[in-house]
């Protein structure tokens, strides 16, 4: 099936690694022009020359950003809507853990932080490219949560409860946006990126036996899954989280 995403313009953020540049590389290869954001832009710069390489036909824009500041998303946006008229695909893919342990021990600074990136940008993005375009023409926005916001788990509790407020904000966004934007998320089970490395790196193995599909995910996997919720295909969607993760949630919900 065609995801009519030919000609569209797609917005990622944490562009420049792991899940979101896969999920670049995906848009483009369906022929989106593809906006690129991350705090650095020499490594947005480095990976845009790589796309545009690899994608000949699509158009790309490197702009770095703080993803968790109002005035550089709303730049972005503009910025995105200058060079290609309009950004019809949001994905807010951008997040970050700086705390690992017990929640009564969480720092105000660290707590603040992860909010800021993993709960708080959903909304400055979402409402930039709302009043910039998609408010006019429409257009379709993935959230990535994860699969912790909807378990209990040691170490990353506050990392988790911000990604449950994330499944929360694309149901209330969903809501909001009807019919002109569908709002849709994905909670990603342990996937090969530089942001989970410390849970898959010395245990890759284990993971794998209690994965029921035997392998921990690739960024692939879930920029596949951002190109079928972006697109035409799931026209009838809206306010959902497809769970992705080799169906580990299965089996921690079978195993007690």
């Amino acid at each position: 099936m065609r995801t009519g995403l030919e000609g569209r313009t797609a917005l990622v953020t944490g562009a420049s690694r792991g899940i979101g540049l896969a999920t670049a590389a995906a848009l483009a290869a369906e022929g989106c022009n593809v906006v690129l954001t991350s705090r650095r832009q020499q490594a947005l710069d480095a990976v845009a020359e790589e796309l545009r390489q690899a994608y000949p036909k699509s158009g790309f824009l490197a702009k770095a950003a703080h993803v968790g500041e109002k005035d550089q998303a709303e730049a972005c946006v503009a910025a995105a809507v200058a060079e290609f008229g309009s950004v019809d695909v949001l994905v807010n893919n951008a997040g970050t853990n700086p705390y690992f342990g017990p929640m009564v021990d969480l720092d105000v600074s660290r707590a603040e932080k992860t909010v800021q990136v993993n709960q708080l940008s959903i909304v400055l993005w979402t409402q930039a490219v709302w009043h910039a375009s998609m408010a006019a023409s429409g257009g379709a926005i993935v959230n990535i949560a994860s699969v912790g916001g909807l378990v209990t788990e040691p170490g990353i509790g506050y990392y988790n409860a911000t990604k449950a407020a994330v499944i929360h904000l694309t149901r209330q966004f969903a809501a909001e946006l009807a019919p002109k934007v569908r709002v849709n998320g994905i909670a990603p089970g342990i996937v090969r990126t530089k942001l989970a490395q410390a849970l898959w790196e010395n245990n890759e193995e284990l993971i794998n036996q209690h994965t029921p599909l035997g392998r921990i995910g690739e960024p692939a996997d879930i920029a596949n899954a951002i190109v079928f919720l972006a697109g035409q295909t799931s026209s009838w969607m809206t306010g959902q989280t497809l769970v992705v993760d080799g169906g580990s949630l299965i089996r921690h919900s079978f195993l007690g």
